[in-house]
């Protein structure tokens, strides 16, 4: 399956991270989600985020103020307990 693509660029905290977790209830175990983001903070909040989840941080890069994430979606057996 191809990659779901989520633009949250011009948003700040907490609201690219709020967006991707919305997104990736819609997703199946295993499937990407790409996130683009502007906020500089991001990179900080969805490396927590992936932690707090359980989901996987695949890729995280900068390039010239904007900031693309690749996370996998974890099974519910992976994602801690809350």
């Amino acid at each position: 399956m191809a990659p779901t693509h989520l633009d949250a660029k011009g948003l700040l905290c907490p609201l690219p991270v709020l967006r991707a977790r919305k997104a990736l209830k819609s997703l199946e175990v295993g499937d990407i989600l790409i996130v683009e983001t502007t906020d500089a903070a991001s990179p900080a909040d969805f490396t927590a985020f992936c932690t707090a989840t359980g989901d996987r941080l695949l890729r995280s890069e900068a390039d010239g103020g904007t900031y693309r994430f690749e996370i996998e979606k974890a099974a519910p057996a992976q994602r801690p307990e809350t």
